[in-house]
């Protein structure tokens, strides 16, 4: 289980490497999808398996979802279609791709050797655990979480609802001085 640990927790770093370091924000996505299912299977690989489904449910899915509601509210159109879509050629896809191969192939070699039920140390962390744990020391730092996350939806809503305005330079919307 070990191997699975170590192999995990490099796809994990790698893919956060190219998160961080490439431009392109489909590409640095689909790293980023790659990054949450390495941190899943280190969890996983750890004994929580409570914990690594929440990974895998909350933050690869929802991040999809919040990707996919950004693109359709936008609504950018028939140009940025011809970007996505040069976006989407095969080099864009190979770098997730084998970093999700090797996660695959990691698991795929784990449960043939029947090391599902090792873990690296210590007792499987259950979702009565996790409750407990959070609600109960850490149930303010919770809290100011769920205050944070409230500020952020009530300014991306703010934001998106923003109309386009000319700028504050002096001209107006034809580009012209004012007087």
């Amino acid at each position: 289980m070990e191997v699975a640990f170590y192999l995990s927790g490099l796809v994990a770093v790698l893919a956060t490497l190219g998160v961080i370091t490439n431009p392109n924000p489909v590409r640095a996505l689909l790293y980023l999808i790659v990054s949450l299912i390495g941190v899943a299977m280190v969890f996983f690989s750890l004994g929580a398996p409570f914990a690594g489904a929440l990974e895998i449910i909350v933050y690869a899915g929802a991040i999809m979802v919040l990707f996919v509601f950004v693109v359709m509210m936008l609504n950018l159109g028939e140009a940025v279609v011809a970007q996505e879509k040069a976006w989407m050629s095969p080099g864009t896809w190979r770098g997730p791709a084998v970093l999700a191969a090797l996660l695959l192939a990691t698991l795929i070699v784990t449960l043939w050797r029947g090391d599902i039920g090792m873990v690296i140390a210590g007792e499987t962390l259950t979702a009565k655990a996790v409750g407990t744990t959070l609600f109960g020391p850490w149930l303010l730092i919770v809290e100011l979480g769920a205050m944070l996350l409230l500020a952020a939806l009530v300014t991306a809503s703010h934001v998106g609802r923003l109309s386009s305005t000319p700028q504050a330079s002096g001209r107006d919307s034809s580009g012209k001085e004012g007087a």
